[in-house]
């Protein structure tokens, strides 16, 4: 398992050595709100790094925005790559659980011997400002009104997508991996306060489940 706090560790590997029924995924919507170790930073990374001049941008936020919101859970390793929790060349699969740690351990003494070093934070995430918090919103009010959502889960998708999309800045502009960063520590620690936000953690805690307030 791999999941929450785990999977976002997982996002911020250099290279991630996972069993074959890896069960992997960002599940803070259900609790009340956003991924908060920088799991929502990075998947507005990787959403910056799929947009392509020939296609509608809005369409990667789209995927990964989605991923968070309806808490996906990969049931398979082949199925985090599907979902975007690992990276191409970035990840290897062990059959047998018990050969996990020594195959981890192999990978990372490689790396090692290959003259590792730590990657610098990137400046060059291209987020969307206004013009995708537009269709977020627009987004969330449809499924709230249609009675799909609740009013707690509305909020929710509204600051998952205030992080997402970079605040409303007014054009698509490329930011720091630390401006997200501060941006997700606030949109998370508001969320936190929230009443119907302990509610839903409270009844995990208590109950073992989810509650839809």
């Amino acid at each position: 398992l791999a999941l929450g706090g785990g999977c976002e560790f997982s996002l911020h590997a250099d290279h991630v050595q996972l069993n074959a029924e890896t069960y992997m995924g960002l599940v803070e919507f259900g609790v009340g709100v956003i991924p908060g170790g920088g799991g929502t930073k990075e998947f507005a990374l990787r959403a910056s790094d799929e947009y392509k001049e020939d296609q509608i941008v809005q369409n990667a936020l789209k995927e990964r925005f989605l991923t968070i919101g309806m808490a996906k859970v990969s049931t398979s390793a082949v199925e985090a790559f599907e979902l975007g929790y690992l990276q191409k060349d970035k990840y290897s699969i062990t059959m047998n659980r018990s050969r996990l740690i020594a195959d981890a351990k192999a990978k990372a003494i490689e790396l090692a011997d290959a003259g590792y070093t730590k990657p610098v934070q990137r400046k060059d995430i291209k987020v969307l400002g206004k013009q995708g918090l537009g269709i977020v919103y627009a987004g969330a009010n449809t499924m709230y009104s249609g009675g799909y959502i609740s009013e707690h889960d509305k909020k929710i998708s509204e600051k998952l997508g205030w992080v997402m999309c970079g605040g409303d800045l007014s054009s698509p502009t490329e930011v720091t991996e630390q401006y997200l960063l501060d941006l997700e520590r606030e949109a998370f620690l508001s969320l936190c306060g929230e009443r119907k936000t302990l509610e839903r953690i409270q009844s995990i805690v208590t109950k073992g489940k989810p509650l839809r307030n």
